[in-house]
């Protein structure tokens, strides 16, 4: 038994990182997408990790009641759901307010140059 992982490598892989991994980016999608804040991403999460959990003891009889586990799974789920949200919060405020933001990655934005001056706190 690992750290992260309980019965095999591979099944953290694919089951935790893979299959949970794509469900958190949705998940932090679609809480984005609906301008729902963090709070609400958190807690979508730590269910999903719950079911992942779940998942890997009902397929892979691995323990269910385990707070180590349970933790590897909801930092792992929760790192790719706040990048989903965030790179989806990150193109929402770059293309519904375009002439106030621009992007500077994938996963932020800015004022545009000569929007500083006017929103600026006294």
């Amino acid at each position: 038994m690992g750290i992260l992982f309980a019965s095999s490598l591979w099944v953290f892989l694919i089951l935790v990182c893979i299959l949970g991994g794509a469900t958190a980016w949705m998940t932090g999608r679609a809480v984005a997408l609906t301008w729902r804040p963090l709070w609400v991403l958190a807690w979508f999460l730590f269910l999903l990790a719950l079911a992942v959990r779940f998942l890997c003891f009902a397929l892979f009889e691995e323990p269910l009641l385990s707070i180590q586990y349970l933790v590897v799974d909801y930092v792992v789920v929760g790192l790719i759901g706040l990048a989903g949200w965030r790179r989806t919060r990150a193109t929402q405020m770059t293309t519904q307010y375009v002439w106030l933001y621009e992007k500077t990655n994938p996963f932020n934005w800015r004022l545009r140059q000569g929007q500083e001056d006017r929103y600026a706190s006294d």
